[in-house]
């Protein structure tokens, strides 16, 4: 991990860690947490983005989910200006501390290069931990991955387990990626001995 990542994930533990002691009831405190997320969903269901996007805001460093909205908000330019570079900066901070869909969305940006050149090798370890949590867009692009040989050494039987994670999430390319594969080698059995 670089130094910069390890400085800015013991800041945040310190800040959760600072925000919890602050609080006079933890329980008071979840509970406005959560109200403050959910005003901020039914403004992001109702189409007030920008409403959403503050209301998130001000609680993004409390909560991981809020912290996730904000960047998807920041990378899609929903309620906000478009700016990809705040919008992984922060999906990375969302991603270190453990939040799969954060994780998934950050290789993707990686991958795909929103804030700067594409860059699977950065991407594969964010895809490879959302894979494992079972994050089936993120097996998928992952199993590109190991299929071609693109950042990671090429990998068949690696390719076709995280395609298979993701056609049973529903990914539907990854049906058709499983299909195009070669056949699986034959289980070579031995006998128990004797001739």
């Amino acid at each position: 991990m670089q130094r910069k990542t390890l400085q800015r994930l013991i800041v945040l533990c310190i800040c959760a860690a600072l925000a919890t002691a602050c609080a006079t009831d933890p329980e008071d405190s979840g509970i406005a947490l959560k109200q403050t997320f959910d005003k901020g969903l039914k403004y992001y269901d109702a189409g007030r983005y920008a409403d959403a996007f503050r209301t998130w805001k001000t609680i993004d460093e409390l909560d991981l989910a809020a912290m996730r909205n904000v960047a998807i908000m920041l990378r899609e330019g929903k309620g906000v200006e478009k700016n990809p570079k705040a919008a992984e900066a922060m999906m990375q901070r969302a991603a270190e501390a453990g939040l799969f869909t954060a994780q998934a969305d950050l290789g993707d940006m990686l991958l795909k290069g929103e804030a700067g050149p594409p860059d699977p090798g950065a991407a594969a370890p964010w895809l490879m931990l959302a894979a494992q949590a079972g994050h089936p867009m993120a097996a998928y692009e992952l199993g590109q991955l190991y299929e071609q040989g693109i950042a990671v050494k090429q990998n068949i039987e690696m390719a076709r387990k995280l395609y298979k994670i993701a056609a049973d999430g529903g990914v539907a390319e990854a049906t058709k990626r499983l299909a195009a594969l070669p056949p699986e080698p034959p289980v070579l059995r031995l006998n128990g001995g004797g001739s």
